[in-house]
């Protein structure tokens, strides 16, 4: 990075820790909580799959079964309505109805954002842009999207880069961000990400660090409490990934009081989404396990501050 390209990414680092382009993120005044809990979608995907669960009730279940307030979409459970205006008017006036914020839609399965074909990676950025006029629709802070992409390890980096550069400049026009999530592959490896979003270097393309997305491959796993420091000064969201608990309550894979306080520490204030993976126990049980885990390292760490 040359000396003005480092000066510019300084200040947007200062910037985005002041939370001056994020406020739909949450940065909070010290009379809020620490940190605010949301729940991601995903966390029902079986249920939803199986057609137990309805797309248009996920706000009010957040809602009325869990008391949570806000709410991140994931795209696959409403994929061939995106430009559907009666759906999406339907989806916000059940969020409205219910007081549920919608914070973000997470997309998947719209093309390689670091095609090494730039016109393949061309044809993503446009895949994309359906999901943000949604996200504006909906009144949602960002797209998620995955940072895919083919090559050696700097190619990748370029041509990633390129991708969420293009994209983030079309998302910027509606005051919206593009976010990244340790989703495997390279985007898996956080000094990776770090560096992709440091060759960005835009306050609207940020991360979602991720608890437990860190396998870049068969054979290659990327320490998670490294991967998630090194993603947090980039971060617009946060993922609690969950899927098993021990008698006392605690994720068997992620010790969350060491986690929460790397996402604490990094300045963070907005919403911590909860994303129950497990099949032990159910997902509604899963869910608020995760929920009074998150609430109890909160009342803890509050009581030291």
């Amino acid at each position: 990075m040359g000396r003005s390209s480092r000066r510019d990414f300084l200040k947007w680092s200062a910037f985005v820790a002041a939370g001056a382009a994020l406020p739909a993120t949450g940065f909070a005044s010290t009379n809020a909580p620490l940190y605010k809990i949301s729940l991601a979608e995903w966390s029902l995907h079986r249920s939803l799959f199986a057609k137990k669960v309805e797309h248009l009730d996920f706000a009010k279940i957040a809602k009325t079964e869990f008391g949570i307030e806000a709410i991140e979409y994931v795209n696959q459970f409403f994929k061939d309505k995106a430009k559907d205006q009666a759906y999406l008017s339907e989806m916000k006036k059940r969020a409205d109805d219910n007081g549920v914020k919608s914070l973000l839609i997470m997309c998947d399965g719209e093309g390689h954002l670091g095609d090494a074909d730039e016109a393949k990676r061309t044809q993503a950025i446009e895949n994309h842009k359906k999901w943000i006029d949604a996200a504006l629709f909906l009144g949602c802070h960002s797209i998620r999207v995955n940072a895919a992409s083919q090559g050696t390890y700097e190619e990748q980096i370029g041509r990633a880069a390129d991708g969420l550069a293009r994209l983030t400049e079309i998302a910027e026009k509606s005051n919206l961000s593009v976010i990244v999530e340790n989703h495997g592959g390279l985007s898996s490896n956080g000094a990776w990400l770090s560096s992709v979003m440091k060759k960005v270097n835009h306050p609207h393309c940020g991360t979602l660090p991720d608890f437990g997305n860190f396998r870049v491959s068969l054979t290659e796993m990327y320490d998670r409490y490294k991967g998630v420091e090194e993603l947090m000064p980039f971060a617009h969201a946060v993922s609690a990934k969950s899927h098993e608990f021990d008698e006392q309550g605690n994720e068997k894979d992620t010790d969350y009081r060491k986690m929460m306080k790397i996402v604490v520490d990094a300045g963070y204030r907005g919403f911590v989404g909860i994303e129950y993976e497990g099949k032990n126990p159910d997902e509604y049980a899963g869910i608020r396990a995760t929920q009074k885990l998150l609430e109890t390292v909160r009342s803890e760490m509050e009581k030291k501050v």
